[in-house]
């Protein structure tokens, strides 16, 4: 009998034992008959800013939303720039685009795949108006380096839970915006976002915007966005938040197991990291089409990020980047490799992955 696919993350594993709670608190929503902007988000807001130590929270649609409105709400339009990396998901630089702002692209630091705080020094003009990093595949950026040159919002998409010295991811800038989607650490039965900040005022606006711009539904303020988190999924999301620390404690203990299994005789891991969370746990090799061959052959599953960084697609063409542009962006695109990991993974489904890939590689550590 041939062995059971692995695949490259499951999600049904985290919610399945939860699945009574979960239908419970759903029904509950039915009954009340209120979906939108009811007592469960109200919950969920507050909830989530005390788990991640922000003054307030408002939640929205989804995270591309978070994004826009929150560069709205910082007054991020047409002429202005916003700096942001591009070995990312496409959406970090579209809410740039989506406010008529430009993305400026900014090369990455090659052992955390963030963005390189000297790499951003240097992109600062006149016109920078926001700095935005991302948190990616779980692991802090390095907030701190890129203050006080512009506000900072950092893209928090990847790495709900993540902390940096005692202090959550969500709380270390001006805002944070994260995504609920599906296969994220903290996740939601479909899309939802969120946008986190300490700025009271600032914190009102994104409230005003992501209901028409109108804190009535008579009077209208502003020219606002239809985009708030529904009932039925801030009620899955407040069943999920009291389990994010120990999901993601269990995310590190299978990241460490690769480790201490072998991986890294035949990949460059992933350098540990106090705040990691490892919402995708992603190698390097210069291998990869060899090894993901065999993966397919093996039926485990794997991903290969950004192959085609954001300078490179054709959407922002007229920004006038090449090949060369950004090295390490380029260098990442071409050898990153996601391979499976959640909370509940088996250590004999990854020692399954390892010995595909030590069977496959050519390269040994030295």
């Amino acid at each position: 009998m041939a062995p059971v696919a692995i695949p490259l993350t499951d999600v049904k594993a985290q919610y399945a034992p939860l699945l009574d709670e979960l239908k419970q608190r759903i029904a509950a929503v039915l009954d009340s008959g209120r979906f939108i902007l009811g007592p469960e988000v109200q919950a969920f807001e507050e909830e989530a800013a005390r788990f991640l130590g922000a003054g307030q929270a408002v939640g929205v649609a989804n995270g591309t939303d978070a994004l826009v409105i929150v560069l709205d709400a910082l007054g991020v339009g047409p002429g202005d720039e916003v700096i942001c990396p591009s070995f990312t998901f496409y959406a970090t630089a579209e809410s740039i685009a989506r406010r008529g702002a430009t993305p400026v692209f900014a090369d990455i630091d090659p052992a955390t795949l963030n963005l390189d705080p000297a790499e951003v020094a240097a992109k600062v003009t006149g016109r920078t108006k926001a700095i935005l990093p991302v948190h990616l595949f779980g692991r802090p950026a390095d907030v701190g380096a890129l203050s006080g040159q512009a506000a900072v919002v950092e893209d928090a998409a990847q790495a709900f839970g993540a902390t940096v010295d005692g202090r959550r991811v969500g709380s270390l800038a001006a805002a944070a915006t994260f995504s609920f989607y599906p296969t994220k650490n903290l996740f939601g039965l479909g899309d939802g976002g969120l946008v986190t900040t300490a700025e009271e005022a600032l914190g009102a606006r994104v409230r005003l915007l992501r209901f028409h711009g109108s804190r009535d539904k008579q009077t209208f303020e502003a020219v606002g966005y239809n985009s708030r988190l529904d009932e039925v999924q801030a009620a899955a999301l407040r069943v999920f938040l009291r389990h994010v620390d120990d999901w993601n404690a269990a995310r590190r203990e299978a990241a460490a197991r690769y480790a201490e299994l072998g991986l890294g005789e035949v990949c460059e891991l992933p350098a540990e990291e106090p705040g990691h969370v490892y919402h995708m746990y992603v190698v390097r090799t210069p291998e990869r089409e060899r090894l993901t061959a065999a993966l397919d052959q093996a039926d485990i599953g794997w991903a290969a990020y950004y192959t085609t960084p954001l300078h490179l697609q054709p959407s922002f063409a007229e920004l006038g980047y090449a090949e060369g542009s950004l090295p390490e962006t380029e260098r990442a695109s071409h050898e990153t490799l996601a391979l499976p990991l959640w909370p509940a993974i088996a250590r004999e489904q990854q020692e399954r992955v390892v010995e595909c890939l030590r069977a496959a590689s050519t390269v040994r550590a030295a």
